[in-house]
């Protein structure tokens, strides 16, 4: 049994930002040169589909939970 539904937006959000993440602490580690403004596209463009992604989940639930009321 589920806890609580599932939301794909913050899914693509949280990899997004993991990934960020993930190129910081490899420049910090010293295994590769990450320039400062390299994250930034990662990140916005992450938020970007983040928000698509909930705003497509948001209207097939809607339109299902519309059909299901109306059967």
């Amino acid at each position: 049994m589920l806890r609580h539904e599932f939301q794909p937006g913050r899914l693509v959000a949280g990899t997004f930002l993991t990934l960020a993440a993930v190129i910081y602490a490899g420049d910090a580690g010293g295994a590769w040169e990450t320039p400062w403004f390299v994250v930034i596209p990662v990140v916005m463009g992450g938020l970007c589909l983040a928000g698509a992604v909930g705003f497509l989940t948001g209207r097939i639930r809607g339109r299902r939970e519309r059909a299901r009321s109306t059967t």
